[in-house]
């Protein structure tokens, strides 16, 4: 599974996945205790595909950020807690993503991003990148329209 089905939910902590959609919103079940609930389309909800990140130059989305995460701690879980202070949160990102905009990307993102990172990686989920998922799916609907003539 890649980040176009994991959301972030304004006020409740933690990321849910997307399970269902309904006629109100949608059912998200939370990723860190398993739990089901009903989201209604007033929530400010984020899906993580569509999160970038501040830089100098651009914006970065964020399955890449996570890629330098995980290219950094050769696959594990970050060597730096979300707990720890402002100053090592910020030296620990300038390594990941060393032209990011520090004006516009706070510590509370970065424990944000750390603390996601972290979660997803303990459910097993590592594989950010959902372009290759999205070519084989196109070369898929590429082959079943062949087929089909």
């Amino acid at each position: 599974m890649g980040l176009e089905k994991i959301l972030s939910i304004s006020g409740k902590p933690g990321l849910y996945e997307l399970k269902a959609q309904t006629r109100s919103g949608f059912v998200a079940e939370s990723l860190i205790d398993g739990k089901k609930l009903s989201v209604g389309l007033k929530n400010n909800v984020s899906l993580l595909s569509e999160i970038a990140i501040y830089t100098l130059e651009e914006e970065v989305p964020l399955k890449e950020v996570f890629n330098k995460i995980k290219e950094k701690e050769n696959g594990g879980k970050t060597e730096i807690s979300h707990k720890d202070p402002k100053i090592k949160l910020e030296e620990y990102f300038f390594e990941v993503l060393p032209d990011y905009d520090e004006d516009r990307v706070y510590a509370s993102d970065i424990k944000k991003i750390i603390q996601w990172y972290n979660l997803l990686h303990d459910k097993g989920i590592t594989d950010f990148d959902t372009q290759e998922q999205e070519e084989s799916d196109v070369k898929q609907e590429d082959q079943n329209e062949k087929s089909a003539e």
